[in-house]
């Protein structure tokens, strides 16, 4: 792509009414719009971003055998009246009347509805296990909405629903999702702790997946030798202080943002709507089940939070919205490189904009894409690389140049 062409500009400031550091550099770089607290417009650097970590996320979610789905934000009152949560969740749910006076929500999770069409093919235990997926949008009134995308009112969410028999196959597949995502966020950069959290109206216990950053609303205790923890609830009821349970390690204590968690549901929607099926013996029985979360735009911006330095943001190369920038300086021909690192299929990123060297090099840092080619009169008949990551540079031919860069993920 050419800049020229782009269709936002770097902003000359950071946005003042930012509170989170991956909200200022990510509108102020131009991969996310504003429109008012909580909700916000990915702009084609930020939809490139964001259409990577998806893509990562549908190939963990399918290696588990889940098949995905997508479903209507729209509610009907009806099926959340199955399980209280119509009025139990007016705080959190949008809620409204159409215009012939039928009331709707919009969806902010996925339980009920999914659970209702369940019933239509899970009857025997041949249709289970099963398990559905979908990357969609969510609305919730969120109060706290100041964290730009780490807390919206609307935003996408991958969410993951699981139909068991038993416990046996529930707690099978549920620890195979777990290293599923563990996958998703080493993949994306991010090094994610399984965290012990409360169950909520589940179960006693469920998991979270946390990111160590003092960016993080969320207090873990952590140990400093494994990857135990558990966040402050479950910390303060299990007793824990100083010494890990698991390896005798010592616990620290840090804030972190919460970029997954999983559920164990057991059977409280299947017995709502008489989600059952018919085991060996003909015995009818409630399906259990299981929900797992995560948010692709919450991902982004804790990407961001953990990679990035003074002159801005630093993207893994599995994410990044190109592999490099190239920069064209003192009317130099960048177009021949241009043509050749498209030609060898490589996401290039060509700044051909009339302006000067200085503002091409703060505004290739801001944006932060893994690799920064440079062709000026200097460089002659070669290309200048250099990592986002490192100081140093080197002179490479165009054909090294190529390899270089082919032999880096772009996904």
């Amino acid at each position: 792509m050419r800049q020229s062409q782009l269709f936002t500009k770097v902003l000359r400031s950071a946005p003042k009414d930012e509170i989170a550091l991956s909200a200022k550099l990510l509108e102020r770089a131009g991969f996310i719009t504003k429109v008012m607290a909580g909700v916000y417009e990915y702009m084609p650097l930020g939809l490139r971003v964001l259409s990577k970590i998806n893509s990562i996320i549908r190939e963990e979610m399918d290696a588990t055998g889940a098949q995905e789905i997508y479903m209507s934000v729209f509610q009907n009152k009806e099926t959340w009246m199955k399980t209280g949560r119509w009025e139990t969740a007016k705080d959190v749910m949008y809620q409204f009347k159409d215009a012939s006076g039928k009331e709707i929500g919009l969806g902010w999770t996925h339980e009920e509805p999914l659970t209702a069409i369940a019933k239509r093919y899970i009857s025997s235990y041949r249709d289970l296990p099963r398990a559905v997926y979908q990357i969609q949008t969510k609305f919730r009134n969120e109060p706290r909405a100041k964290s730009g995308l780490l807390r919206s009112r609307e935003f996408l969410m991958k969410d993951l629903y699981s139909f068991h028999a038993d416990e046996e196959s529930l707690n099978e597949y549920y620890e195979r999702v777990v290293v599923s995502y563990m996958n998703i966020f080493k993949r994306v950069g991010l090094d994610a702790r399984r965290t012990l959290a409360s169950g909520g109206l589940f179960s006693k216990y469920s998991d979270e997946f946390q990111v160590l950053s003092g960016a993080g609303e969320d207090i873990i205790f952590y140990c400093g030798s494994c990857h135990y923890a558990a966040n402050k609830d479950v910390a303060k009821e299990l007793g824990l202080k100083n010494a890990c349970p698991k390896c005798k390690g010592r616990i620290k204590e840090m804030r972190a943002i919460e970029v997954g968690n999983i559920f164990k549901l057991g059977t409280k929607f299947s017995e709502a709507f008489g989600l059952k099926y018919l085991d060996e013996r003909g015995v009818e029985k409630p399906v259990i089940m299981a929900s797992y979360g995560i948010g692709p735009g919450r991902l982004m911006a804790t990407i961001v939070e953990v990679h990035h330095d003074k002159a801005g943001i630093i993207w893994p190369e599995s994410v990044a919205p190109f592999s490099v920038n190239l920069l064209e300086l003192n009317k130099a021909d960048g177009k021949k490189v241009y043509d050749a690192l498209q030609k060898a299929e490589i996401d290039v990123l060509y700044d051909d904009r009339d302006i000067g060297a200085g503002e091409k090099f703060v505004e290739a840092d801001l944006i932060g894409i893994p690799y920064r080619a440079v062709v000026s009169p200097k460089t002659a008949d070669r290309v200048e690389i250099k990592k986002r990551t490192e100081k140093g540079s080197k002179l490479v031919s165009l054909s090294e140049l190529a390899n270089i860069l082919k032999l880096k993920p772009n996904t």
